[in-house]
């Protein structure tokens, strides 16, 4: 995942920190899009999670992993699983898994995955720092748009707190967990402030000036709202049931 949004800026946080750049292995699914990777004198493999021999080819002689997860909800017990038996086989001696924040008891269907892979590590003998990251502040800025024109952030999570930060932050801790050299084995709960739904809309308004609230619906209104938009039954069941953990302060 050295390409994705996480992976990148991870990337750069270690080069920012004195890696040598011909130490770092970029593991990609498409070359051409690491070309700025290589010409910084970063080593490139392609290798999809789907595709064990690529990933044991592209492990090879990697001492310390940062395990993207996967990106395909619904298909990640089989790829995680591939790069996990990839790296055992290649002698890897560290992962660092970016997993979910409270993965031992958050009921969102994500969490199932995160839960599966997480045991995974833990059997597969390999050192293991598992960073379970909250959400994402870009989740919801990258949705400005459609709130600026609606004039409202609207959900189902109550007064539900999120200790959200940006990608910037959690690829930091990610970096600091590759060159730590302690502890070998650790899980570490990563977010930032936690602020309600509320709390968001005040203060993006503010800052993009624009008068934005936070309207609240009872789940089976707000359930009934993505239906209405277009979403399929499962797609709206799996965004209600973010909403509701949200509200139930498991993130």
């Amino acid at each position: 995942g050295a390409t994705g949004h996480l992976g990148r800026l991870a990337v750069s946080s270690l080069l920012d920190r004195g890696v040598a750049p011909s130490d770092l292995v970029a593991v990609v699914r498409d070359a051409g899009k690491a070309a700025d990777l290589a010409a910084r004198g970063v080593q490139v493999r392609v290798a999809d999670y789907g595709d064990p021999a690529a990933l044991e080819a592209a492990f090879a002689g990697v001492d310390r992993l940062l395990f993207v997860s996967g990106s395909e909800a619904g298909r990640r017990e089989v790829q995680h699983r591939n790069v996990v038996t990839a790296a055992r086989a290649a002698g890897v001696q560290r992962i660092v898994y970016t997993s979910i924040a409270n993965a031992d008891t958050n009921s969102t269907p994500l969490a199932v995955e995160h839960r599966l892979t997480e045991q995974l590590l833990r059997d597969s003998g390999i050192d293991t720092v598992l960073l379970r990251n909250s959400w994402y502040v870009e989740n919801y800025t990258a949705q400005l748009p459609q709130y600026r024109a609606t004039g409202a952030i609207i959900g189902a999570a109550g007064e539900g707190r999120v200790a959200a930060a940006t990608r910037a932050d959690y690829a930091e801790a990610a970096a600091a967990a590759l060159l730590a050299d302690e502890p070998d084995a650790a899980t570490y709960e990563l977010g930032g402030p936690a602020f309600t739904m509320a709390e968001l809309a005040a203060v993006l308004g503010e800052v993009t000036g624009t008068h934005l609230a936070y309207r609240d619906l009872p789940p089976a209104d707000f359930r009934a709202g993505l239906l209405a938009a277009g979403l399929d039954e499962g797609t709206a069941d799996f965004v209600l049931a973010l909403e509701l953990a949200t509200a139930a302060g498991e993130l």
